[in-house]
């Protein structure tokens, strides 16, 4: 079973949000930065370009999740 959502700070563009996930999507979010050789913030700012209007930015960051390790 999954833990509660926890709220970290982002910084995308400039600007600073906050974005609710579970821990352990934290974790794989940071691991894929990491493998990517990317800081967490500039992963976070390519998910939220690449998302739709429609789509909440930790939506789209879960989805993103699935989809890397799908791909693999």
């Amino acid at each position: 079973m999954m833990s509660r959502p926890e709220k970290h700070s982002l910084t995308l563009h400039g600007h600073r949000t906050s974005v609710s996930l579970e821990p352990e999507f934290w974790q794989a979010f940071r691991d894929i930065a990491k493998a990517r050789g990317l800081p967490l913030n500039a992963l976070a700012a390519e998910v939220d370009r690449a998302r739709g209007v429609e789509r909440g930015l930790a939506s789209a960051i879960r989805v993103y999740i699935l989809n890397f390790y799908r791909a693999r």
